[in-house]
C-alpha cells in the first residue's frame, strides 16, 4: 500500500505523513530529505547549485541510501549518515533549486520507487501522485492559507533557533512556490484523482482522521 502525500511548504505534510505512517505501521517516505542530501552533497562539493550541468556530473558518482529504524529514518551520501544535517538553511535553499534540476529529478526517481517497494509506504513531497507513485491507490494534496503556511514555517524555524524575520521567511515561500508550481518538469499540482485537503484551520491529528476516513470510503 502507498499512500502519497503533496503539497507547498508549510502545510503540513512531514507532521502528517509521520502521524499516519505510525497510525497505519507503514514506513515514511520524506523525499524531499533526498533532494536535500543532493543539495548537501553539492554543497559540499563547492558547486553551486545553480550550475545545472555540474551538478548532474556529480550524481553517477553518488551513493544515496535510506535507512529505516524503529521508525527513525536515517538519509546517508556516500556512506556519511547526514541527516542532521539536512534541515541547515543553507541545505534547504539549495534542495530547492537543485530540486527543479530534471536531471536530478530523473535521477532520484529510481531511488524514490525502490524504497517504495520496501512494504507499505507514506510518501510526502510536491510530485508523488503524479510523477514518483502515480498508480498509488491514495492520494492526497494538502493546501494552506498562505498567511498560515509562513506563520507556521516561521514558528518551525524560530523553534530551530534559525529564526529571522517573518517577511524574510515569507519571500523564501514565495520563491519556493515559484519554483515548484513552474518547473518545467513535474511541477507541484494535485494529481487528478488526488482528495484535496485544506490544513488551514486542522491539526495535524484532524488531518490524519480526515485522510483515515477518506481512505475507508475510498475517498
Amino acid at each position: 500500500m502507498i499512500i502519497a502525500i503533496d503539497g507547498p511548504a508549510g502545510v503540513g505534510k512531514s507532521t502528517v505523513a509521520k502521524l499516519l505512517a505510525a497510525r497505519l505501521g507503514c514506513l515514511y517516505l520524506d523525499t524531499g530529505a533526498l533532494y536535500r542530501a543532493v543539495a548537501w552533497k553539492t554543497l559540499r562539493s563547492n558547486i553551486p547549485p545553480t550550475d545545472r550541468e555540474q551538478v548532474v556530473k556529480l550524481l553517477p558518482s553518488t551513493s544515496l541510501h535510506m535507512q529505516f529504524q524503529n521508525g527513525a529514518v536515517q538519509v546517508l551520501v556516500d556512506g556519511i549518515d547526514v541527516t542532521g544535517e539536512l534541515r541547515a538553511p543553507d541545505v534547504t535553499t539549495a534542495a530547492s533549486v537543485v530540486s527543479a534540476i530534471p536531471g536530478v529529478r530523473e535521477w532520484l526517481l529510481p531511488i524514490q520507487r525502490q524504497i517504495g517497494q520496501r512494504g507499505s509506504v507514506v510518501a510526502e513531497g510536491r510530485d508523488i501522485g503524479t510523477k514518483v507513485f502515480p498508480t498509488a491507490p491514495y492520494k492526497f494534496f494538502l493546501d494552506a492559507d498562505a498567511h498560515i503556511r509562513v506563520e507556521r514555517r516561521h514558528r518551525e524555524l524560530v523553534a530551530a533557533g534559525r529564526g529571522g524575520a517573518i517577511e524574510a521567511t515569507h519571500q523564501d515561500l514565495s520563491d519556493r512556490d515559484l519554483r515548484d508550481r513552474t518547473r518545467p518538469i513535474d511541477p507541484l499540482v494535485p494529481a487528478p484523482d488526488a482528495r484535496s485537503i485544506d490544513t488551514s484551520t486542522l491539526s495535524p491529528e484532524q488531518v490524519v482522521e480526515v485522510m483515515i476516513s477518506a481512505m475507508s470510503t475510498g475517498l
